[in-house]
C-alpha cells in the first residue's frame, strides 16, 4: 500500500510539473485530485477501517457517476494529473469489480485515442485480472509473503515476454520495478 502511495504521488507531482494544457473541465480535474488526496490520506496504517471503508465507498460511487456522465476522464477533459487521479481511484475500487471492468473498457478506448496513459492502463489490466484470479499481463501487482519477500499476486502470463509488454506500455523492466518495490517497502 505504501509503495503504491509513493508511486501515485510521484506520478501526480510529475504530471503537475509538466505544464500540460488547460483541461476542458478544470472543476472535474480539481474534484478528481481532491478525491485522490482523500483516498491517499485514508490508505495509511493510522486511518481507521471505518474511515477507509467510507472514503473508498464515496470515491467509488462518485467515480461511477463520473464515468456515467463523461466516459473516461482523460487528459483533454481532466488534464494529465486529473486523468491519472481517475485511474488511481478506479484502480482502488477493489470492492467494485464491475466498476473496474467498466473503467478498463473506457480507459482502453482513451489510450487508443491518445487521451490516457498506457502505463496506467497496464496497472488496471493487471488489477482486474488479479481480481478475476487470472494471470497478470504486465506483472504490476505484487504483495509481500509471510517472510517479507515480494511475490506476484497472481502468476505472470508468458513471463518470458513480460518486459516486452511492459516496454510497449511505457513501463520499466520488471527487474527494475522489483528493485523499486524492495527499496520502498
Amino acid at each position: 500500500m505504501r509503495v503504491f502511495l509513493v508511486l501515485v504521488l510521484a506520478a501526480v507531482a510529475f504530471a503537475t510539473s509538466c505544464g500540460a494544457a488547460e483541461p476542458a473541465n478544470p472543476a472535474l480535474r480539481a474534484e478528481l485530485l481532491a478525491m485522490l488526496e482523500r483516498d491517499q490520506k485514508f490508505r495509511t496504517l493510522e486511518a481507521s477501517q471505518e474511515d477507509f471503508d467510507r472514503v473508498e465507498k464515496e470515491n467509488t460511487d462518485r467515480m461511477r457517476q463520473i464515468l456515467d456522465r463523461h466516459g473516461w476522464p482523460g487528459r483533454a477533459l481532466a488534464g494529465e494529473d486529473g486523468a491519472h487521479a481517475a485511474w488511481a481511484l478506479v484502480q482502488h475500487a477493489d470492492r467494485d469489480l464491475d466498476l473496474q471492468r467498466r473503467g478498463l473498457v473506457l480507459m482502453r478506448r482513451a489510450v487508443d485515442a491518445g487521451d490516457a496513459d498506457p502505463s496506467d492502463l497496464a496497472f488496471l489490466v493487471d488489477r482486474v485480472r488479479v481480481a478475476e484470479r487470472r494471470p497478470q499481463v504486465y506483472g504490476t501487482q505484487w504483495e509481500t509473503g509471510p517472510s517479507g519477500e515480494w511475490r506476484p499476486r497472481t502468476p505472470i502470463e508468458d513471463a518470458g515476454k513480460v518486459d516486452e509488454r511492459r516496454a510497449e506500455a511505457g513501463l520499466k523492466p520488471l527487474r527494475d520495478y522489483l528493485e523499486e518495490l524492495r527499496s520502498v517497502g
